[in-house]
């Protein structure tokens, strides 16, 4: 049975039954995320599933099975193609189910184009680039590739009104927020899946990294556990906890509908690396999860942080 709230009256039953399609693609590919956006009220929620949707075909342009099979320059095209069909949302134009619900949710939720763009402009690394060198250079593709989801949502979550009421306040600015909890999740994504990308060719922890702790490009791809590998991970789990906590200061501006689902997914992801530290850091042969069980017992301590502003 479906969980989705019954949309307005007014808005034809084909819109309704594409908000309902991205409901059940965020349920199966997006399962911790999803737990959080059903604490959302209905209408931000079902924005946040089309967000979502669109986002993961996006993602689905490069990692599909069929595009792994592509050479660069067809890649290319694709995005260069996805990038017109999303400037043509903002226009108000849509060719399918799912981008009538991105163009209702821009209109309902008005959305930075360029956070769009950038996040294609991500997808380009992707394809022209296989290694970072620097730190730096993973920041920039995590902020395309995530941070940029922070900027698309923070308009539907919104800002609680006890800082914006009083003449003398100045609307706080939750951007610088929103991007670093996106770069948290990015962070904790490629610590999660060095053992799949490296099957792929893709090796996201900076080189500079690898250098400083003795952990060879052969290392990571033999999936060595050792000495240098454990001080490598526990140095790159920090890292990432560094920038949920950076994310956290954001969290209290929020809108009170939304501090809650926003606390619970950040505790939630966070908790993946909670998880990677208990496998010992071996995530060439197992995939870190927080089970479901787990999920829900710390729904209530999620409540309580935020409920204090």
């Amino acid at each position: 049975m479906s969980v989705l709230a019954p949309l307005p009256a007014s808005l034809p039953s084909e819109l309704q039954e594409a908000y309902e399609s991205c409901r059940r693609e965020t349920a199966r590919w997006a399962k911790t995320f999803y737990l959080g956006t059903m604490l959302l009220p209905p209408a931000k929620r079902r924005a946040i599933w089309a967000i979502y949707v669109w986002c993961r075909r996006t993602d689905e342009l490069m990692d599909s099975a069929q595009a792994q099979t592509l050479p660069s320059a067809a890649l290319l095209e694709r995005l260069d193609a996805w990038e017109e069909r999303t400037r043509a949302l903002f226009a108000g134009r849509a060719t399918d189910g799912f981008d009538r619900v991105m163009v209702d949710t821009i209109e309902r939720f008005p959305q930075p184009l360029q956070a769009y763009l950038d996040m294609i402009e991500g997808q380009r690394m992707d394809v022209l680039r296989h290694r970072y060198a620097s730190f730096a250079d993973l920041q920039l593709y995590c902020y395309r590739v995530a941070g940029t989801v922070g900027l698309m949502t923070q308009e539907v979550m919104g800002v609680d009104a006890a800082y914006t009421s009083a003449p003398w306040s100045e609307r706080p600015n939750t951007s610088e927020a929103a991007v670093a909890l996106g770069i948290a999740n990015q962070l904790t994504n490629i610590l999660r899946d060095v053992g799949e990308d490296r099957g792929r060719g893709r090796i996201y922890l900076p080189q500079e990294d690898l250098d400083r702790f003795g952990y060879s490009e052969d290392d990571l791809m033999a999936g060595r556990l050792n000495d240098n590998w454990h001080a490598l991970m526990h140095f790159q789990l920090g890292r990432a906890r560094e920038w949920f906590t950076r994310s956290e200061a954001g969290v209290r501006w929020l809108a009170p509908d939304a501090r809650w689902p926003v606390w619970a997914s950040l505790r939630l992801y966070r908790g993946i690396l909670d998880v990677i530290e208990q496998l010992d850091y071996d995530v060439f042969n197992h995939r870190a999860f927080v089970p479901r069980v787990g999920k829900l017992l710390d729904l209530p301590c999620s409540y309580v942080i935020a409920q204090a502003r």
